[in-house]
C-alpha cells in the first residue's frame, strides 16, 4: 500500500498556466496606469482565447490575477467563459514589481496535481517563466498581450522548476479553434 501512495504521488505533476492581460489602452506611465482597462479589441480577443481553452477543457483550481483592471478584467473574462468564477483570486504579487519567487510559492500552495492560472504583466510574467524554467530571471523572452503559457511538472522545492510545454500568442491560439 505504501508503494502505491508514494507512485500516486510521483504521477501527480502540477500545471502552471501564465496569461499576460490583453490590449489595454494607452500607457500614460503616470499614476493612473493601474486603472488601464482592456479595449474592446482586446476583450473580444480575449473571449475568443477562452472559448478556445473551453474548447480544450481547461480547467483550473485557481485563476489568480493581478489586482490592476486590465488583469483584473481579462481574468473575468476567461473565468466567465469557462464558468470558473468561483475560481478567481486576487494576488497582489503578479502587479508589476512584484517577487517572482512569492508567486512560485503560493502557486505551488494549491497542491500536487493542481492546475493554476495566473495572469499578469510584462515583464514579469517573462522573467517568472525564466526563472521557473532555467532558474534565470533574466532570459529573453516576451508574452504577447493575450499570450498563454503552459509550465508543466511544475514544483518548488529549493527553487521553482518544471519544463516549458508550449507559450502560444493570441495568433497562434485562434488559428488552432
Amino acid at each position: 500500500m505504501e508503494i502505491l501512495i508514494s507512485l500516486h504521488r510521483v504521477l501527480l505533476c502540477m500545471d502552471l498556466f501564465i496569461l499576460r492581460h490583453g490590449k489595454a489602452g494607452k500607457s500614460s506611465g503616470g499614476p493612473d496606469d493601474a486603472a488601464r482597462a482592456l479595449t474592446r479589441k482586446g476583450e473580444k480577443e480575449l473571449k475568443r482565447i477562452a472559448q478556445w481553452m473551453k474548447a480544450q477543457e481547461f480547467c483550473f483550481d485557481i485563476i489568480a490575477t493581478s489586482p490592476l483592471q486590465r488583469a483584473l478584467e481579462t481574468a473575468t473574462v476567461i473565468a466567465a467563459v469557462l464558468g470558473q468564477d468561483d475560481k478567481l483570486t486576487t494576488w497582489d504579487e503578479l502587479a508589476p514589481g512584484g517577487d517572482p519567487d512569492t508567486v512560485c510559492y503560493k502557486a505551488v500552495q494549491e497542491g500536487n496535481d493542481a492546475r493554476v492560472l495566473v495572469i499578469g504583466h510584462e515583464p514579469g510574467l517573462s522573467r517568472l517563466i525564466s526563472r521557473i524554467i532555467s532558474g534565470n530571471p533574466d532570459s529573453s523572452m516576451i508574452i504577447a498581450k493575450g499570450g498563454l503559457a503552459k509550465i508543466r511538472n511544475y514544483s518548488f522545492t529549493t527553487r521553482p522548476s518544471g519544463d516549458l510545454q508550449w507559450l502560444l500568442t493570441p495568433g497562434q491560439i485562434l488559428s488552432m479553434r
